[in-house]
């Protein structure tokens, strides 16, 4: 089996804080091969520019990232995330989002990549639908819409686990199978998949009362159900277990209506094998590269507080983190087979 190893922008530091060339050249040290570009790198260099953040200085980002990228023989794999669009009840909402579209589909053209990931919709200020039908039919409007462009634009769906209607790889899946289009398909995320059947972080346990067995279940239907080919990349990710559990009054909360799970995602994933963690990120990974056989693109995605910290020093030493929790974990699976 052959993996090429990327790391999401983000992961190396958050935008408003770190540099784009210095977490790029972290990446290059670590010997990582790709990147998930997340698009809040692209929108503070496009602020920097004259003008501020319109189309034109968008895709001006866009061609300077490309270039930092291909100056350090790093591929993009991706840009990301393409944020609460799926089941929109206000269609001037959805109407925005198509333009919004129509731009990024330029941008993933000038970037040379073919991906745009879409998270599944946990809109807190959007109103939004969970009907199956205007789900899909959304999905297979920007799905068809990528099968026009020269190259055709793929869309990697990813289920967000507090999502309130697609929330597991189950109902990501079944939105691949019934969208049914040659570039629409799926991301894969050890954390996300963790966090919906295995993990509560409001428990004092840390886990779900059937966790084990809900997991194992879950592992055993994805080998007998997905098709590899639809699988656009994978991510690894763990978390802190929760110390008191996350609560009202965790100092996390941000709101009191931000579901649990987000407020413990945005600040507590950790890279896998870090002391803290304590996800199953080991068995869904052998589920995705063994038992799959997935062979592809594998990126490692990190949201975290430290990813805020100040400091020309974190960007490497988030990569540096990555480096060593993939060789941890390659040596794991080894010991697995």
């Amino acid at each position: 089996m052959s993996y090429k190893l990327a790391i999401a922008s983000h992961s190396l530091g958050r935008a408003a804080v770190h540099d784009l060339a210095n977490k790029l050249d972290q990446a290059v040290k670590y010997g990582y091969e790709g990147v998930e570009i997340f698009f809040e790198d692209l929108e503070l260099i496009a602020k920097s520019y004259l003008g501020g953040f319109t189309p034109e200085n968008q895709l001006r980002a866009a061609s300077c990232i490309k270039e930092l990228c291909e100056s350090r023989s790093l591929t993009i794999i991706a840009l990301q995330p393409f944020l609460f669009y799926e089941g929109l009840l206000n269609d001037d909402q959805h109407q925005l989002k198509i333009e919004k579209l129509k731009l990024w589909f330029k941008l993933v053209k000038v970037l040379n990549t073919d991906i745009i990931q879409i998270p599944s919709n946990f809109s807190l200020d959007e109103p939004f639908s969970g009907d199956k039908g205007k789900i899909v039919k959304d999905l297979v409007e920007v799905a068809e819409l990528g099968l026009k462009e020269t190259p055709v634009v793929r869309f990697g769906y990813e289920g967000m686990a507090w999502s309130p209607y697609v929330s597991s790889w189950e109902e990501v899946w079944e939105m691949v199978e019934l969208v049914d289009r040659p570039n629409f398909g799926c991301v894969l995320d050890t954390f996300h998949i963790a966090a919906k059947v295995w993990a509560d972080p409001t428990s004092p346990t840390g886990k779900r009362n059937t966790a084990d067995e809900d997991l194992k279940t879950s592992l055993e239907n994805m080998k007998k159900t997905i098709d590899i080919s639809k699988i656009y990349y994978i991510q690894i990710a763990d978390a802190e277990f929760m110390d008191p559990p996350i609560g009202d009054s965790h100092p996390w909360v941000a709101a009191p209506n931000h579901p649990p799970k987000m407020t413990w995602s945005r600040n507590g994933r950790l890279f896998a094998f870090e002391d803290g963690g304590y996800l199953p990120v080991l068995d869904i990974t052998k589920a995705f590269l063994h038992d799959l056989g997935y062979e592809g693109w594998v990126s490692l995605e990190l949201f975290s507080r430290s990813m805020a910290e100040y400091g020309e020093r974190v960007p490497e030493e988030h990569a540096k983190r990555g480096r060593v929790s993939w060789e941890k974990l390659v040596i794991a699976l080894s010991q697995k087979e």
